[in-house]
């Protein structure tokens, strides 16, 4: 049975991942809106397209402690493994989903890699060096995050066993709303990830 602090702060979570980190840092930078330029993800992957690596990484940090952030708060509150797992996935679909932006966010890895920090870092870091390998291999991201989510399970059944129904279902969220990318991707039609030098600021 879920406790009362447990929903509570799924609902904290869901807001906190809400929040869309991608556009001040834009306007901070005098860049375009992400969500209406580039691949109009709001996320770190187009931020670098836009404007390259020093915003992409305020924004990834910034996204990553969404899900960081309460998660951390998740495991001081003494809440079961599941109960965890509930906050990150509130987070994560929080910038999957949010409610300030029509629903409208971005694909969740960034969230996710936060949350999956506090959750079973082993796991993490294994996956974050998956990540690394095939986005070196293809330079692009969406492969990279793929190649990531479909072996999560399996990661985690081997190292962190006690979150491995957690990352199956993260997986499976951030594999749905990759399913545009997946397309592109069997068509040979996915661009890869590169900074816009040309930009006019």
């Amino acid at each position: 049975m879920l406790s009362n602090s447990c929903l509570l702060l799924s609902l904290v979570a869901y807001l906190l991942g809400s929040i869309c980190v991608a556009i001040p840092v834009c306007k901070l930078f005098s860049l375009p809106n992400p969500s209406e330029s580039g691949s109009k993800n709001p996320g770190a992957t187009n931020v670098y397209r836009l404007g390259g690596w020093l915003p992409a990484s305020i924004t990834l940090t910034g996204d990553a402690l969404k899900g960081t952030l309460p998660v951390l708060l998740s495991i001081n509150l003494d809440h079961s493994a599941i109960e965890q797992g509930l906050v990150a996935m509130f987070a994560i679909c929080g910038h999957m989903l949010p409610i300030f932006f029509k629903f409208q966010g971005g694909k969740g890895v960034a969230t996710t890699l936060g949350a999956g920090i506090a959750l079973a870092w082993t796991t993490t870091l294994a996956l974050t060096l998956i990540w690394i390998s095939f986005f070196a291999l293809f330079r692009v991201s969406s492969i990279a995050s793929l190649a990531a989510a479909f072996t999560a399970p399996f990661i985690s059944h081997l190292m962190s066993p006690d979150y491995t129904f957690i990352f199956l279902i993260i997986s499976m969220l951030i594999v749905i709303r990759h399913r545009a990318n997946v397309i592109k991707i069997l068509h040979r039609q996915e661009t890869r990830t590169k900074h816009n030098k040309n930009r006019q600021p």
